[in-house]
């Protein structure tokens, strides 16, 4: 068998989806910072210096919406008219009504709820990291976090919000990641920067402590393929939330239902039961239980349990996947009101997820990265067999 590859992408929180996902996160915080069981589905399209912001809000809270983005775009940097989109000048246009009374019913069951909408949702973790994440997106992650830090440090002043990285590993004949093949690294910068000045900041500052014990001789490195990349952000390409799926999950490694996080309660499975599915696959591994795992659910909006649970190991596991999967049914509550109060999700905790990943995170702690339930679900399915070093006690 030849050479294999695995690639993933990340962007930084200046690249015009982001900029919408960090936007609709805030304003879910914002409503439930006051009222933890705000209904929320909001949306940003932002495009030239206009920000379109919609959806549908059901709350006791009073938030403002066109304040809350003008801040989240501050912060990331968007501050200077001539970006082309400016915290301060650009227009925003907000359309935000209740929520639906038809998807309502389904989902207010009095104490108990129903899923906000149909679908599969999709959980993974794997061995390759201290994080149990895919090493394609662990790293290509890292490489923007450098690219901003570098930016908002003044290491490199004369970079711009926007910008990407594209990370390829190759691969063992078990597909397990041996070394880097390939780095593109795309950075919004300055028009009098010259380009030899260019390469070897994102160099030093970027790719050499992004890629870390990984950086070595050979790596096919690509800095700004087309040569120039002055315009970015919204006035360069048309922003919109839930565009950077892969980016927000596993980098392709780990399959994604379709239905995007950003915006949205926690009534919403396409995120909750994402984070769960997240939860129980990361306690698999690290508990022993198979090197790679893929978590999956089904659910009927208005149903309080989910339609299919599926445990997928790929020939990993240590135990016998039934014995698994109904160990998994026995530790980890599966109800969408269970879901909502096992990971604390009605709190506003969302923004911090809407760049850099909301999973394999080491820079905050998410409630669905834990591990502390690793012990009972080695009880649950008989294993005597010792879990990784990975266990860790609730944050």
């Amino acid at each position: 068998m030849g050479e294999r590859f695995i690639t993933s992408e990340s962007v930084t929180e200046g690249h015009p989806d982001k900029v919408c996902d960090q936007i609709s996160d805030a304003v879910l915080d914002a409503y439930l910072a006051v009222d933890p069981f705000a209904r929320v589905a909001v949306e940003a399209m932002a495009s030239g210096n206009t920000l379109f912001i919609a959806g549908e809000v059901t709350s006791t809270a009073v938030v403002d919406v066109v304040a809350t983005a003008r801040r989240v775009i501050r912060d990331i940097g968007y501050v200077d008219p001539d970006l082309g989109f400016d915290a301060n000048t650009c227009l925003v246009l907000t359309d935000l009504k209740r929520q639906s009374p038809d998807i309502a019913l389904g989902v207010s069951q009095g104490e108990a709820l129903g899923a906000g909408d149909q679908g599969v949702f999709y959980g993974y973790a794997c061995d390759e990291t201290e994080e149990l994440m895919p090493e394609a997106i662990v790293l290509a992650h890292r490489l923007v976090r450098h690219l901003t830090a570098a930016r908002k440090e003044g290491r490199l002043a004369w970079l711009r919000p926007d910008g990407k990285s594209q990370v390829t590993l190759r691969c063992d004949a078990d597909g397990r990641p041996v070394a880097v093949h390939g780095v593109v690294l795309s950075a919004q910068h300055a028009p009098q920067v010259d380009r030899e000045t260019l390469v070897r900041g994102l160099v030093e500052e970027v790719v050499v402590p992004g890629l870390g014990r990984r950086f070595a001789g050979g790596i096919r490195l690509l800095i700004n393929p087309t040569g120039r990349f002055v315009v970015g952000g919204p006035a360069g390409d048309t922003g919109l939330t839930g565009r950077k799926l892969m980016v927000d999950t596993y980098g392709g490694r780990g399959r994604h239902g379709g239905g995007a996080f950003s915006g949205k309660d926690p009534t919403k499975v396409d995120r909750s039961a994402a984070y769960m599915a997240r939860w129980i696959a990361k306690t698999i591994v690290a508990a022993g239980l198979a090197a790679r795992c893929e978590v999956a659910f089904a659910f009927a909006i208005g149903q309080r349990e989910p339609e299919m649970v599926t445990v997928e190991t790929f020939g990993s596991e240590t135990v016998d996947v039934e014995r698994l999967t109904a160990a998994v049914r026995e530790v980890f509550p599966l109800t969408v009101s269970g879901m909502i109060e096992a990971l604390d999700l009605r709190r506003p905790v969302f923004a911090a997820t809407a760049a850099y990943g909301h999973f394999g995170r080491a820079d905050i702690s998410f409630t669905w990265e834990r591990t502390d339930r690793a012990v009972a679900l080695r009880q649950a399915v008989g294993s005597r067999r010792a879990g990784r070093a990975a266990v860790t006690s609730s944050p």
